[in-house]
């Protein structure tokens, strides 16, 4: 999918950038073309100096953004998800980030969550990048606890583990 929207933007890598920011931020965009979290407009000006183009290349976008029904469709629905992952610090939480070397596979999430099971690990919240919509996908795990040195070889040692990160 994710690749199905940059296709529509192939000729303009500022617009694709701006997409890029829509999706990694769960932005809207509203019937008149402003770019929304929730209901709190986020000004062009601003989205335009976060990833370095002119604000004309965010009205442009969210121009075509409107006027194509797919792409309406997905950006007048896209929310955002709070994470714990950044509190993790201030809140003594343990955030566990897997990348794997091949994130279509079936089964990484429930066998990773399986795992912290049978060693009774609480997880707080999971986030799972959609691999249509990230190059990289990672899955990230946020505990109350911190991992046990044996549960982190047990993940590291499953098949699809590439690397694992511990914050």
């Amino acid at each position: 999918m994710f690749d199905e929207i940059m296709e529509k933007f192939e000729g303009s890598p500022s617009q694709q950038a701006v997409i890029r920011l829509l999706l990694e931020r769960g932005f809207s965009v509203n019937d008149e073309g402003r770019v929304v979290s929730g209901g709190i407009e986020i000004p062009n000006t601003g989205i335009a100096r976060e990833i370095g183009v002119d604000r004309r290349v965010v009205d442009s976008t969210t121009d075509a953004i409107l006027a194509d029904e797919e792409l309406r469709r997905i950006f007048q629905n896209i929310s955002q998800v709070p994470s714990l992952m950044d509190l993790a610090p201030v809140l003594d939480l343990t955030v566990l980030t897997v990348e794997v070397s091949d994130a279509e596979q079936k089964g990484i999430v429930s066998q990773v969550t399986g795992l912290l099971a049978e060693h009774d690990i609480s997880i707080r919240q999971t986030i799972s990048e959609d691999p249509e919509f990230t190059d990289d996908p990672k899955l990230h795990l946020v505990t109350d606890q911190p991992l046990p040195g044996d549960l982190i070889n047990e993940i590291r040692s499953l098949p699809f583990v590439r690397k694992i990160e511990l914050q």
